[in-house]
């Protein structure tokens, strides 16, 4: 019996280490955990960066077989300037409308068109730095470009939106194509179009800049454009505004005052027929003229037709209008009929330095003047020689009214010897008197002071 049991013993035995063999032991337990913790640890490490990394690689592959408007989001990303700046170009003032082939480009009122390099994040001007002394390109676009005012355009959107000349026409644009720019601010030169604008969709064109190839690379700036603006053909020249306009020009030629318009044909038939007409009625007789041109003409037209009016450049015609025959006191007008200074017994003074008396006085004899004109002398300016710039005495509000109607005919009646008998201005003094006049009409044009007949007479 004992034997057969002995066998099953060693089998038994044989078996238990082969057991405990295929049990793995505690420390191999913990060596493998750390292993594992760490390549996990590793992998949250690495992956943002590999997903980085595949995302731009993946993006910069798309951008060369993709349509321009996928790489929107990779154009507004690289907007973005050293130390965060959004750098932006913008045109500082607006074009002098209407354009015609053949003629300046130029700004409002005849200025010069400025483009500034701003940073839109706060709207400051870029003076330093390579950017702000870069070359731009001048070009034209579609007038319904960004006609949403979207902002964000891409550079290519902008290229796209670039007008060539017609098939067998000039370039479209000519003259100086190119802008430096100076501490960020650069002046455009002499600009023409050559062709007019009703052959594109829009019938429109804008005018563009962008910086040129070769600078500022790898550095989004934003382009700049104007307005919408239609050029006309030449022809239509004969029908434009003149900025300023001179005194000899037509009527029309003024802001709000079309040709042959219901305006123009009211001023024609009642006598006012030039600049000079009107600038004239404005100074004497500000309402009557409002009345004349009508409800149709709205407050904010009247005043943008009198400004214009009145940056229009004098001549150095003079009129004198005396009180009596003596001769001993006049009143002075420029060319417009505007109230300069007064003369007597060979002295001038000029209205801001009449004491609130005088004023009293020469304001009495100015509507005298005005409805007496037949009887103001006219001078040449230049004729005034000899006049002392005394102040003068004695003239205040209870001295003798002038008289209507005595003063002495005009000048051209009694022959040029009259002319050279009169006491005059010297020449520095007339000079004062023009410069007097160009600061009055430049500070009327925000006050009632440029009316000669509202004198500020004190209590």
């Amino acid at each position: 019996m004992a034997r057969e049991k002995r066998p099953l013993e060693d089998s038994t035995k044989d078996s238990m280490p082969e057991e405990k063999r295929q049990r793995p032991a505690l420390a191999n337990v913990i060596v493998e955990a750390v292993k594992m913790d760490n390549i996990q640890k590793l992998c949250s490490t690495l992956e943002p960066l590999l997903r980085r990394v595949v995302g731009e690689e993946v993006e910069r592959a798309l951008a060369r077989f993709t349509p321009p408007k996928v790489g929107v989001r990779s154009s507004l990303k690289r907007i973005q300037g050293p130390d965060h700046r959004s750098l932006r170009l913008q045109f500082r003032n607006k074009l002098a409308l209407p354009l015609f082939t053949g003629s300046k480009v130029e700004g409002e009122q005849g200025s010069t068109i400025h483009v500034v390099l701003v940073d839109a994040n706060n709207g400051q001007v870029v003076t330093a730095g390579p950017e702000a002394v870069a070359k731009l390109d001048l070009v034209v676009l579609e007038g319904d470009f960004a006609a949403d005012d979207e902002e964000n355009w891409s550079q290519e959107e902008f290229e796209n939106a670039e007008v060539r000349e017609r098939d067998g026409k000039r370039p479209l644009l000519t003259g100086d194509l190119t802008v430096i720019l100076k501490d960020g601010v650069g002046a455009l030169g002499e600009l023409t179009f050559t062709d007019n604008s009703s052959w594109i969709r829009s019938r429109k064109f804008r005018l563009g800049v962008k910086i040129s190839s070769g600078f500022c690379e790898g550095l989004r700036i934003r382009e700049a454009k104007t307005e919408a603006f239609t050029v006309k053909d030449h022809r239509g020249e004969l029908y434009k505004k003149h900025y300023p306009p001179a005194l000899g020009d037509e009527v029309w030629r003024l802001d709000k005052i079309g040709k042959d318009g219901a305006f123009h044909k009211r001023l024609n038939q009642s006598g006012i027929q030039t600049v000079e007409d009107f600038l004239r009625l404005v100074v004497m007789d500000p309402q009557r003229l409002r009345n004349i041109l009508g409800n149709g003409m709205s407050n904010k037209m009247w005043e943008g037709t009198v400004e214009h009016a009145k940056t229009c450049v004098l001549s150095g015609k003079l009129y004198v209008y005396y009180a009596d025959d003596k001769q001993n006191i006049g009143v002075i007008f420029n060319n417009i009929f505007q109230l300069m200074g007064l003369i007597a017994d060979g002295s001038y003074m000029s209205v801001d330095s009449l004491s609130d008396n005088e004023k009293v006085y020469v304001d009495k004899l100015v509507k005298v003047a005005y409805e007496n004109w037949e009887s103001v002398v006219e001078y040449d300016g230049e004729a005034l020689i000899g006049v002392q710039p005394y102040p003068v005495k004695g003239i205040d509000s209870h001295t003798e009214e002038p008289i209507n109607g005595t003063g002495p005919r005009n000048a051209y009646t009694q022959g040029p010897s009259h002319v050279q008998q009169q006491a005059a201005l010297p020449s520095s003094q007339s000079g004062a008197m023009h410069q007097q006049h160009s600061s009055t009409s430049s500070s009327g044009a925000t006050g009632s002071g440029w009316y000669p007949l509202r004198l500020n007479v004190g209590p």
